[in-house]
This record gives structure tokens, C-alpha cells and sequence, in this order.
């Protein structure tokens, strides 16, 4: 393969050459053993094709993955959960909302605040420490989606039309110190340069670098259940109907999946994938 390069399609459209490392490294992070990498590796590898979608190269991988180790393949498949928390933002709001929980945060989702002009619907406020902030979640099922600068300019916008009416208000306890904007895909340099200049904080799948959402869920273990093997893409949104979004939320109400009809032992076997994927 090093003498005769393999050009791989990726989520986006580009075009790059497919570097069996860069693979090795996103297992390794699934924490996947040298030995099952290197076999998926040695699988995979003879069915690359040049112009093969990474789509397709990520079903296989994952397929492996989940024969070898379960929950290699749970964390692995981490992008791919999240999108699937869709079609509508809240999932992924109350995921981020939790995260915030986790870092001290007290959150309400949800929230309808009085702006200087109009009012506004807050995907997330957050308060800690004296201070609240209004979190806007943009959610996007499509991977390839990439929020432009456009978007922060709006937020920011809607930020201000509500810190001028809160901060003058008497009757509130804490100072709206700044606004959010969280995606699970990816900002555009233009949207990153225009939030720092004006204090608006990103969070996006790998950004802020070493501290955004991927990294996070792995450091807390708040797994979204669209993560987990044992259950179908149809249960996983039966429970999502049911208010459940989370993992942990599953593992402290395993009545839900009797809810849905899931039996006695396939309970036993999520619980259990949920016990090792979290570390509970």
C-alpha cells in the first residue's frame, strides 16, 4: 500500500489518502489492544479501493470492532451516536447539559428569557460560581456540516438583546457573564476567529483541542445510549422518546427497557455493557 497510495472519500467531500496510522490511532482511542487492531487492520486493508466512501471503511471497522470488543466499538461509534440522537436538537441539548453538570454547572434546558427587544428561547442556562451563561446548542445530523460564521454573529446578537435586560435587572442573583455556542460537528476558522474576538465561548467534536465534546464525554463516561451495541436503532429511540438520553440514566431505570419490551436477559446483557462502558 506505501508504494501504491489508496485515496479514501471522506465525510465532506475531499478527497485524502487513506494512512493505515491514522486508522490504528482512532481504535487506540476506542482503547482497543494492539491485537485487535492490528487485525482489523489486516481485514481491512485488502478491501480498500481507491475512491471507497470513509462511510463504508467505518461500517467495517466497526463491525470488527464490535466481534473483538463491545465496548471499543460503543466508543469508537461516538460520532456516529451523537448524530443519531436526531432528528430534532433536544437529545443533544439535555447531553450537553449534563456535561456541564459534570463540571459544576447548575442547568436548566429549555428556558425562555426576556431580551432587552424580544424575548428568547435559551437552549441551555447555566450557572456556576455567581455567574450564568446562555448556552445554544446547534445540532446537525449531517457530519459534514460545518457552522459558519454567520452563526456565532447571530448568537452573539441574541446573547447581548438578553445579558442588557438581565444585568439590569434587580431581581436576579447572578451576572449573564457570556454566551455559548456548542455544536457536534465542526466551526469554520472565520466562526472561531469572530467568537474569540467578541468572548463568546466554542465547543464543538474536537474543539476547543484536547477539551471538546468527544473528549469530554470520554473523561466523564456520559455516554449518549445511541452508543450502545445491544440495543437496536429502533429501542434506542424508543427510549429517546421516553426521556432517556443518557447511559447513566438507563443503568439508574433499567424499568424503561421492560417499557419497550426488551426481556429479562437482553436487559441483563445492556446493563452490563453499560456497567463496562462507563466503568459503574
Amino acid at each position: 500500500m506505501e508504494n501504491n497510495p489508496i485515496y479514501i472519500k471522506k465525510f465532506n467531500g475531499e478527497i485524502e489518502e487513506f494512512k493505515v496510522e491514522k486508522l490504528k490511532n482512532s481504535l487506540r482511542r476506542s482503547k482497543a489492544s494492539e491485537e485487535e487492531i492490528e487485525n482489523i487492520v489486516a481485514h481491512i486493508t485488502p478491501t480498500l479501493y481507491d475512491g471507497m466512501p470513509s462511510k463504508e471503511i467505518y461500517k467495517k471497522v466497526f463491525s470488527l470492532l464490535k466481534k473483538h470488543n463491545r465496548i471499543s466499538a460503543s466508543k469508537y461509534s461516538l460520532k456516529r451516536a451523537i448524530l443519531d440522537l436526531g432528528p430534532t436538537g433536544f437529545p443533544f441539548e439535555r447531553l450537553i447539559g449534563a456535561l456541564l453538570r459534570q463540571k459544576g454547572f447548575e442547568t436548566q434546558v429549555s428556558v425562555t428569557l426576556q431580551g432587552e427587544c424580544v424575548t428568547h428561547e435559551v437552549d441551555v442556562l447555566a450557572q456556576k460560581d455567581g455567574n450564568s451563561y446562555a448556552v445554544e446548542c446547534k445540532f446537525h445530523s449531517d457530519p459534514k456540516s460545518i457552522s459558519g460564521v454567520k452563526v456565532p454573529l447571530y448568537i452573539n446578537s441574541r446573547f447581548l438583546d438578553i445579558q442588557n435586560r438581565w444585568n439590569k435587572d434587580p431581581v436576579k442573583k447572578s451576572h449573564l457573564k457570556q454566551g455559548w455556542l456548542v455544536t457536534n460537528t465542526r466551526f469554520s476558522s472565520d466562526a472561531i476567529d469572530y467568537s474569540n474576538c467578541v468572548g463568546l465561548q466554542l465547543l464543538s467534536w474536537d474543539y476547543p483541542e484536547n477539551n471538546g465534546i468527544k473528549h469530554n464525554i470520554d473523561h466523564y463516561a456520559l455516554y449518549p445510549i445511541t452508543t450502545l451495541t445491544t440495543l437496536t436503532k429502533k429501542e434506542k429511540h424508543q427510549l429517546i422518546e421516553n426521556d432517556i438520553i443518557l447511559t447513566v440514566e438507563l443503568f439508574n431505570a433499567p424499568h424503561a427497557l421492560e417499557k419497550i419490551g426488551i426481556s429479562a436477559l437482553r436487559t441483563k446483557r445492556v446493563i452490563n455493557e453499560i456497567k463496562n462502558l462507563c466503568n459503574l
